[in-house]
């Protein structure tokens, strides 16, 4: 008895569910449902700093009058025209330690030369030119607010310290470094390659090159399928992706096609090999900093623990006189200068 009566109520559920799902497929209120991805913001497309824009006139010719556009001249030379007071009271009484943090440069990359050691093997180097930069403001670490902040207690607050180059643009030619206020420098002060030292090594930032959107050959560097032998249409595609069984999925950090370059990346523990006075050129080894030719960059000392300097390096910056007798060019120690000879024959 106890048997049939529980057949007779699964039966009738499952009229009920039955009934339940034909009403909602007839009033359309039944929707699929799908986890929703959220990606992260599309990398701004922009165009390099040595562009030219077009200017668009903003007023109209008709409505303004001369008398108004000199108005409006003198008014912006008198509070924009103003210049920059030097202060000439330099901190040189601190010597330097290696946990004291210094200011960094806004350099241009401005290509790639070859250069040769003193054995005769050839090394590539980058020339990064150091602008006009001056200092223009100092936050002290009780006026510095930076966006991000830090979890927790902080200890040896630092100041920031505003650089801007060639007079231009601020939005392209002023940079924050962030540093102790041991190496605060007073307004106007100029830094130029002089900054480092032959020998030394440094950090590079820069935005990488736009590649737009690419595949997992040029993006990661993949193999790649056989050109023949069997293989149809998947000479360039990356294949499995590993996500079968419990792992049904796509991991987080696989490697995929997508948007390529257009992203800010370090060159770190680059060694100083040359460094023109006259033209405040940097000779950095290697050839892959990120950018493109004429692009900005900043370079600053190196982060790596094993690769930072030992000898005292000018703090808080260069102090020398523009016109004291140094070399045009100072070359590393293991670098051959050309303008020395290279076979010398001894007297007999």
């Amino acid at each position: 008895m106890a048997f049939v009566f529980s057949n007779i109520v699964s039966k009738c559920c499952i009229k009920s569910l039955e009934d339940a799902f034909l009403t909602l497929s007839v009033t359309g209120s039944a929707t699929q449902v799908r986890e929703r991805h959220v990606l992260g913001p599309k990398p701004r497309l922009r165009n390099p700093t040595w562009f030219t824009k077009k200017l668009k006139s903003k007023t109209d010719e008709e409505l303004v009058t001369p008398e108004n556009e000199e108005f409006v001249k003198e008014v912006v030379q008198d509070i924009y025209n103003k210049p920059i007071p030097i202060q000439k009271e330099l901190i040189t009484n601190i010597e330097w330690t290696p946990k004291l943090q210094r200011t960094g440069v806004i350099a241009k990359k401005i290509g790639v030369y070859p250069l040769w050691f003193s054995n005769g093997k050839r090394t590539s180097t980058t020339l990064l030119q150091v602008l006009d930069n001056h200092v223009i403001r100092y936050y002290t670490p009780e006026e510095y607010d930076p966006p991000r902040k830090r979890v927790g207690r902080i200890y040896n607050r630092k100041g920031c310290l505003l650089l801007g180059a060639e007079g231009a643009d601020p939005s392209n030619f002023t940079r924050e470094y962030c540093g102790f206020p041991d190496a605060a420098l007073p307004l106007g002060t100029l830094l130029t390659s002089m900054h480092f030292q032959v020998g030394n090594y440094v950090d590079v930032r820069g935005k990488t090159i736009d590649r737009g959107f690419q595949g997992v050959m040029k993006r990661h560097g993949f193999k790649g399928m056989p050109a023949s032998h069997g293989v149809t249409k998947t000479h360039r595609r990356g294949g499995n992706i590993g996500g079968g069984g419990e792992k049904g999925r796509v991991w987080p950090g696989t490697k995929m096609p997508g948007h390529m370059g257009n992203r800010y990346r370090i060159a770190k523990g680059l060694k100083i090999l040359r460094i023109n006075t006259k033209y405040n050129v940097l000779w950095v080894s290697g050839q892959a900093i990120p950018g493109e030719t004429n692009s900005i960059v900043y370079v600053f000392d190196t982060k790596l623990p094993l690769r930072k300097p030992t000898k005292p390096l000018p703090f808080p910056t260069y102090l020398g006189d523009i016109d004291e007798n140094i070399p045009e060019d100072i070359y590393d120690e293991s670098i051959h200068n050309f303008s020395n000879p290279t076979i010398v024959y001894d007297e007999e």
